[in-house]
């Protein structure tokens, strides 16, 4: 059973940084896909960026060329780096495995394993 551990949330400023690190462990396969999501309340939970087993990124348009999500197999450690951060992307952030995710970019519930979230808050 998969087990995954987000961390690196918090509160910054307009314009701030922050990295979200999601560490595995347990997965039963070798290869695998690594999603974030997050959701705001009252919100859906929505794809903001997935990385394949090959390195290959997908990012959702609200965070092209502000997020960049990576990859660290040999630590089973998984990465997304936000710079410039909004308002809006004020949410709980959430890492999720996947044997085949990253054509299921868009799709939450097609994804096996979440990590328990982390929040992260952006004021003006």
């Amino acid at each position: 059973q998969a087990h995954l551990v987000e961390s690196g949330g918090g509160s910054v400023r307009t314009g701030g940084s922050l990295r979200l690190s999601c560490e595995v462990s347990g997965m039963e396969y070798k290869y695998y896909d690594v999603g974030w999501f997050r959701q705001a309340p009252g919100k859906e939970r929505e794809a903001v960026a997935v990385i394949d087993s090959a390195g290959t990124t997908k990012y959702a348009n609200s965070v092209k060329g502000r997020f960049t999500v990576s990859r660290e197999d040999a630590k089973s450690t998984y990465y997304l780096q936000m710079i410039s951060l909004k308002p809006e992307d004020t949410a709980m952030y959430y890492c999720a495995v996947e044997r085949w995710g990253y054509g299921y970019f868009a799709e939450p519930d097609k994804w096996s394993w979440w990590g328990q979230g982390t929040q992260v808050t952006v004021s003006p």
